[in-house]
């Protein structure tokens, strides 16, 4: 697996660090609502049989909270691989729908589900950018959040949806984090995400980085500040293989959160590129390896 550190071009190229709020000694880590949750889920989840066969155990109903203004909310009780969440979400806001782009950066996440030309159906990329209307075309939904958030920020519809049930059969895999919508209020931009299926130990700690990516990237390019990330989760569950992992992953101590630095001059969104973010002060514990679900 590529190393996590993110380094190229930074010594390169200038970047600007945002201003970040100075946490108190009585302030819980930021990656606290996080812990809870799979502490929530060991000792109160219901065993249940799921899609893949594998078991799980899991609650109904589940919110998480975090302040981007403290940090960048990265798991440090494990190393995450950076280099597949950054790359990822480049890959959503392209519209793309085929693995090439990702295989091309060493990002694997994707390859269980691809057919063997790399395609994955109209999933996250397609919905967002391409959304089918009944006329025969399409809805760019990140360019009219853009527009939205820009000339009518109090607006209550600034949301995107990945759930379009007329296709969800022809997605590899129908989305798991299905819906976002931002609320602006003094200055601040804010994001919550409702996710309907979350693998707590591999991919809600993706997941939360990518939308707090997301939202710091939004607010950058629409002059706002990062508010809150809000993680709103339906079926909250640990595979019944992730437990031994999850009981070590509690053992340890979280480390001071890291810092999201996005590279000046960038003002629009699809822009962005790897060398453009970078996360600074990341300490991570060390790996915890677990099996995919599939």
């Amino acid at each position: 697996m590529p190393d996590d550190t993110i380094q190229p071009a930074l010594a390169r190229t200038p970047l600007e660090q945002p201003a970040l709020e100075q946490p108190s000694l009585e302030q819980p880590s930021l990656e606290q609502p996080y812990l809870d949750l799979m502490r929530l889920v060991l000792k109160q989840g219901v065993e249940r049989d799921d899609r893949t066969g594998v078991g799980t155990r899991s609650v109904f109903g589940h919110q998480m909270r975090f302040d981007l203004s403290r940090g960048f909310p990265l798991v440090t009780t494990k190393k995450l691989h950076l280099r597949s969440i950054i790359h990822e979400l480049l890959w959503f806001l392209r519209g793309d729908t085929n693995i090439a782009y990702l295989r091309d950066n060493g990002v694997r996440i994707w390859d269980e589900w691809a057919d063997e030309n790399g395609d994955l159906g109209p999933v996250y990329g397609y919905q967002w950018r391409s959304w089918p209307d009944p006329r025969g075309g399409h809805v760019d939904q990140i360019v009219t959040l853009l527009d939205q958030i820009r000339t009518n920020p109090g607006s209550r519809r600034l949301i995107v949806s990945a759930w379009n049930p007329a296709l969800v059969d022809e997605m590899a895999l129908p989305p798991c984090h299905c819906l976002f919508q931002f609320y602006v209020a003094k200055g601040r931009l804010s994001c919550q995400l409702y996710q309907r299926s979350a693998d707590i130990f591999l991919g809600v700690p993706f997941n939360i980085a990518s939308y707090a990516l997301l939202t710091q990237m939004i607010a950058r390019v629409t002059g706002l500040s990062p508010g809150d990330f809000v993680h709103t989760l339906g079926d909250a569950h640990l595979y019944s293989n992730h437990l031994e992992q999850a009981e070590l992953q509690l053992s340890r101590t979280p480390r001071p959160a890291p810092r999201l630095v996005l590279a000046p001059g960038v003002d629009d969104l699809f822009d962005f590129r790897f060398e453009h973010i970078a996360i600074e002060g990341y300490d991570p514990h060390p790996h915890i390896k677990a099996e995919v679900a599939v």
